[in-house]
């Protein structure tokens, strides 16, 4: 199979750190060639590393599109509310699109996102990566070997962790629903699509509940300042407390969104001038810190979703019920646990550690991406058509949530198409 050629929009946390080095793992797969990015430090430091020549280095991503086609692909990992416009027009330009999920911040776009695609025949992935996890594709196995028989119901549970939701969530680029995203879309779309592919039925109708119950001014302790290194008198209790975070020697992820310099004088100033430096309960923050979703697929198989950042851990944890034992599972720990019903004892089977993000999901998302823009196939890919369902899922549990109804699926796209 040929190399492929890529052209990278938005070179921040996901598309340089999270996607792109596979290309530096497997060059003879996959090059860039072009890249376009704002934030100048960034271009550079992708132009550098990447070895894209100066005159396919662009500012914007329509500067890039401004260009004939440069590449085979495009990755699109812009901010949530780019996502639209440059896979648009990338597709009308002949690229193949591996896109940063959400897929789009409105269920409408979302919808002509899918068509546009399947019109043309591009190759269009969204970053849904549990799906190509060795944990999601195992449940995936066992749920069609039948070891439960007829799969029923399924408790799936996100567990955000504290310090997630306070880095992404409270200070952080997600924290105000109008300029990303609601909460539902920008973290637990991955988990709308991976109970719909585990389930392999169309989602009927579900409801939803949830709410900012935590992180408000008025659950501030008493003489908590605006800022952290504003002489927090709680800095020695606070669970939040800025610099116990981001001033230690670990300079990875969370603590590399802060700044783009790592050195310590410049951390330290991005948390005196920065909203990551902000105390949790003085932030402008809107979208929730915990909400459940109650879904009904065909056949009436139901699921239970608890999103929630009150855990110490960052994880996901499932329980898979059917007609002759259940499957319990946990991600982080790549572990799944099968009772059966019927008297046999429970088989734990234990899955190899996987080094990439996601639970080696952001790497074989790239691999299998670049197999099918070499080979034309459509095997096991994240369709369109699936990618656009598992989104509207998400954007229909926040209607829910909002309106305080049950959501009709069919019904509510239908209504998105009539915009």
């Amino acid at each position: 199979m040929k190399q492929i050629t890529v052209a990278l929009a938005g070179a921040g946390i996901r598309g340089m750190e999270a996607y792109a080095p596979y290309a530096l793992k497997h060059p003879e797969e996959m090059k860039f060639v072009a890249v376009a990015e704002p934030d100048p430090e960034r271009l550079e430091k992708f132009k550098k590393l990447y070895s894209i020549n100066d005159e396919m280095c662009f500012k914007s991503w329509e500067e890039l599109l401004a260009k004939p086609k440069l590449a085979d692909a495009m990755f699109i990992c812009t901010q949530d509310k780019m996502h639209f416009a440059p896979s648009m027009a990338a597709m009308g330009k002949g690229y193949h699109i591996l896109l940063e999920k959400p897929m789009a911040t409105d269920p409408a776009e979302c919808i002509k996102m899918g068509e546009l695609a399947g019109k043309l025949g591009r190759v269009f992935m969204v970053c849904h990566v549990l799906r190509y996890t060795p944990f999601f594709i195992k449940l995936k196995s066992l749920l069609q070997e039948g070891v439960i028989g007829r799969l029923i119901s399924i408790q799936h549970n996100e567990n955000v962790g504290y310090w997630h939701q306070a880095h992404s969530f409270v200070r952080g680029q997600y924290r105000d629903s109008a300029a990303s995203s609601p909460m539902i879309l920008a973290k637990s779309c991955h988990d709308m699509d991976i109970m719909l592919w585990l389930v392999g039925k169309d989602c009927v109708r579900l409801s939803s509940f949830g709410s900012l119950t935590h992180f408000r001014s008025e659950n501030a302790p008493e003489g908590a300042p605006e800022r952290c290194l504003d002489g927090c008198p709680h800095s020695a209790t606070c669970n939040y407390y800025a610099p116990s975070l981001y001033l230690t020697e670990n300079t990875d992820w969370p603590t590399n969104a802060i700044s783009n310099s790592m050195a310590m004088i410049d951390r330290v100033q991005a948390l005196k001038t920065g909203p990551y430096g902000k105390c949790v309960y003085r932030c402008d923050n809107n979208v929730v810190d915990h909400q459940v979703v109650s879904i009904e697929f065909e056949d009436g198989i139901t699921a239970a979703f608890t999103m929630c950042a009150f855990t110490r851990d960052v994880s996901r944890t499932l329980k898979l019920m059917g007609t002759e034992g259940e499957i319990r599972g946990a991600m982080e720990k790549n572990e799944i646990e099968i009772i059966p019903f019927n008297g046999n004892e429970k088989k734990v089977i234990s899955l190899k550690e996987q080094k990439s993000g996601h639970g080696g999901g952001d790497e074989a998302i790239v691999r299998e991406f670049i197999r099918l823009v070499q080979s034309g196939e459509d095997v096991r890919s994240i369709s369109a058509t699936e990618s656009t369902q598992g989104t509207l899922m998400a954007f229909a549990a926040e209607e829910a949530r909002v309106t305080n109804r049950v959501v009709a699926m069919k019904e509510y796209v239908k209504q998105k198409l009539l915009r």
